[in-house]
């Protein structure tokens, strides 16, 4: 039937017909852009990550992560590219196809299990303080408030209820 039907049609015509109803279906089927979404997820399971946290880290918008987890849209080649960099573990076939193993690498490249708190050293050592010369005050007169401008255009104020003294 295919062969008759190609037989009325014209050269163009046919073209068309093949790219349209052959190579397009293809084309999309290659890549399952749920099944991508399932790995997304197992990534940030094996990172231990928010999505939030992840957007942050591969550099994009939190609401475009939202909306790939949601199934709302699909990951673009974009996407895909800043995982894969940013997250060498993670296989670019793997990612795409499901084949291949995750993570990639024998070695974690990121310890994902933090030291405790027992093997983290101290950060106040138990030798003495170091003595700081005395700020001279003058008679008669109280600090009210400290104002600290940063170069960033914010700032502190510290009340005279809030010094550190």
């Amino acid at each position: 039937m295919f062969f008759v039907l190609c037989f009325y049609i014209s050269n163009f015509d046919m073209i068309k017909f093949i790219i349209t109803f052959v190579i397009n279906p293809l084309i999309f089927t290659i890549v399952n852009s749920t099944e991508i979404i399932l790995r997304l997820k197992q990534v940030l399971d094996y990172y231990k990550l928010t999505s939030s946290s992840f957007a942050d880290t591969i550099d994009i918008q939190r609401s475009t992560m939202s909306h790939l987890l949601s199934g709302r849209n699909k990951p673009s080649l974009d996407f895909v590219l800043k995982v894969v960099d940013k997250f060498p573990e993670v296989n670019l076939y793997w990612f795409l196809k499901g084949k291949g193993k995750f993570p990639s690498m024998e070695q974690d490249v990121i310890d994902r299990n933090p030291p405790s708190l027992e093997e983290t050293p101290s950060l106040f050592s138990h030798e003495a303080p170091i003595d700081l010369p005395s700020i001279p005050q003058k008679k008669g007169k109280e600090l009210i408030k400290i104002i600290l401008l940063y170069n960033d255009g914010s700032f502190e104020n510290f009340d005279n209820n809030t010094f550190p003294i």
